[in-house]
């Protein structure tokens, strides 16, 4: 069995976020982690590994320091690293994004693909089900448990406040939730594992079956119109009533001035 985790290097937003003038985020300038919801999927492609004796190659699209979460990823267990990076792939939306990893997998022989369900720098959910959508292959969402049944997978999909069981075979996308699993902590024998791993690095002559007009940023359909740091709330306003009933009729007063009631 060979698995694919597509990763990605997000904005740690504890250390604040930056942006360039054309409103993309200046990636280069920040502190960074993997993100949560793949982190979750690279854990469920490890417990693949450790039950099925699956390879587990981790692939992440970025500036050249986005190799820091594919040796993470290897001291975590997994077999391989890939980063696909290029200066023609910068400022890329989901649609070239989607595009151009597609392009870097047709390299590669997989059954299953899993991605996180989405990246806190982006929250748009979409990247996983439109790379399976440029692969021809089948895709199930917000997994919060997989299993494999001979050549399907059998995954529990959130759902509102319940949950579908959904069966597809392989090959197949699936997009993984943060709530999925516990991942697990990188060992000492997988540090210096990764320390000494060889990074595959490709480019845009790596990618195939891709157009130039569907890359970077000249290839996003989607601009960003307007980027600012998160808007500072005031004070309030802060009242200091003369009896519980007081604050009541208070409360219910601004309730009303706002047609809440």
């Amino acid at each position: 069995m060979k698995v694919i985790v597509c990763v990605k290097q997000v904005p740690d937003t504890k250390g604040g976020v930056q942006f360039n003038p054309d409103g993309t985020l200046n990636r280069a300038a920040m502190l960074t982690i993997m993100n949560p919801d793949d982190k979750a999927g690279l854990e469920a492609a490890l417990r693949l590994k450790d039950e099925y004796g699956a390879e587990v190659t981790v692939l992440t699209m970025g500036l050249p320091k986005a190799e820091d979460v594919l040796r993470e990823a290897i001291a975590m267990g997994a077999d391989k690293g890939i980063l696909v990076t290029d200066r023609v792939l910068g400022g890329a939306d989901t649609w070239a994004t989607s595009t151009t990893i597609a392009g870097a997998i047709r390299n590669l022989e997989y059954d299953i693909i899993i991605t996180g369900r989405q990246a806190i720098d982006g929250d748009t959910a979409q990247v996983g089900p439109q790379i399976a959508e440029h692969l021809g292959i089948p895709v199930i969402s917000y997994a919060q448990e997989i299993k494999v049944d001979g050549d399907s997978v059998v995954v529990k999909r959130q759902y509102d406040d319940g949950y579908h069981m959904l069966k597809a075979k392989t090959p197949c996308l699936i997009t993984a939730l943060s709530e999925l699993n516990e991942p697990r902590y990188m060992t000492p024998g997988g540090i210096f594992d990764a320390v000494d791993a060889e990074i595959t690095v490709w480019g845009r002559a790596n990618l195939v079956d891709v157009d130039d007009s569907n890359l970077g940023l000249k290839g996003s359909p989607t601009k960003i119109a307007k980027a600012s740091d998160k808007v500072r709330k005031g004070a309030g306003e802060k009242v200091v009533p003369d009896s519980p009933d007081d604050a009541v009729s208070y409360i219910v007063g601004k309730l009303k001035d706002k047609h809440v009631l």
